[in-house]
């Protein structure tokens, strides 16, 4: 090939749009991930585990064609954003957010890269898109909660003997905006069944320590990173209180918690890593529907039942996906 003939495709070439070049194979794209939970703790590196595979299933893998930069916030808010800046600054090819304050921080600083979500609640009503079935922008992604989920966890909560006629609903506002409409469906719900529903908001280690006074009840705690990121000190209280207790992520019960009704989160990622692999290829966030969860999961400590002298249906333990014992 002579000299004028290579300059000319070099220059179609460089005239390529990004989505034809992205179906290039042996071009090496670059993916960036915050998340909100820490690096060395157990869910994240679960997760990070379940995108490198799902990512691997859709031909990207890392030092091969794939360069992905990992950043995990530890629940702490301003290293979240912090983290957001370095990401923006490596110049990604798409971004992954996972949990609320991860696309609230990378949504701010660009409106040209896209974002996928994962592990997010009500995407609408905090303004990431536009709707679900047209999220328009550069943001699209899979949620955590759908409507029924609120209820299902206080069911729960009255199937318990002794009977819990007073809920706790546990959650940080400043961390979780989506709670009020959560509190309308718990509330909703508790009528037929006459429960009283009592926000319980935290918002620091001395706020959790007081949940121990709470008495003849039983706590609902709602999805938030907030309360995932100190479960440690929330499992320690509910404990130390001895009421039953419905959480957001099966997280809790492997570590004590008395049972949780949730979405499959590794089967977020693994739905994440698909749209990844669609952008990556051409596609438009803009275009990719939002998706709620279609997975659930019952998990159920029946050590942790037994330690608060609490009794649980046959009927609900002969549902549950695992039960702990």
């Amino acid at each position: 090939m002579n000299r004028r003939r290579c300059l000319a495709l070099l220059g179609m070439i460089a005239a390529l749009p990004a989505s034809a070049l992205a179906q290039q194979p042996n071009a090496t794209r670059r993916l960036g991930v915050l998340s909100v939970t820490a690096a060395d703790d157990a869910i994240g590196q679960t997760r990070s585990m379940v995108l490198v595979e799902a990512l691997a299933g859709h031909g990207w893998k890392e030092r091969d064609n794939l360069k992905i930069d990992w950043r995990s916030g530890g629940g702490d808010r301003a290293r979240i954003a912090q983290l957001a800046d370095e990401l923006i600054a490596l110049k990604p090819d798409i971004l992954l957010a996972i949990g609320t304050p991860s696309v609230e921080e990378l949504r701010r600083r660009t409106t040209t890269i896209p974002i996928v979500f994962a592990v997010v609640t009500d995407p609408v009503s905090q303004g990431f898109v536009e709707n679900l079935a047209h999220p328009g922008g550069n943001v699209t992604g899979f949620t955590d909660y759908d409507g029924p989920l609120a209820g299902k966890w206080l069911e729960m909560l009255t199937q318990v003997a002794p009977p819990v006629r007073r809920v706790f609903v546990v959650y940080n506002p400043e961390t979780a905006p989506f709670a009020p409409l959560m509190l309308r469906t718990v509330e909703d719900a508790a009528q037929t069944p006459h429960v009283a529903v009592e926000p319980a908001p935290v918002n620091d280690a001395g706020s959790i320590a007081a949940l121990a006074t709470r008495k003849d009840g039983g706590f609902l705690v709602l999805p938030d990173f907030f309360t995932m990121a100190n479960r440690a000190q929330l499992l320690a209280t509910i404990g130390e209180a001895r009421l039953p207790a419905v959480f957001w992520s099966r997280t809790f019960v492997e570590e004590g918690g008395l049972m949780s009704y949730s979405t499959d989160s590794a089967e977020q990622l693994r739905r994440a890593a698909s749209y990844i692999d669609r952008i990556l290829r051409g596609a438009l966030a803009a275009d990719l529907p939002v998706q709620n969860p279609t997975r659930f999961e019952l998990t159920i400590n029946l050590k942790t039942a037994k330690a608060l002298g609490v009794t649980l249906p046959a009927g609900l333990l002969a549902i549950a996906n695992d039960v702990i014992e």
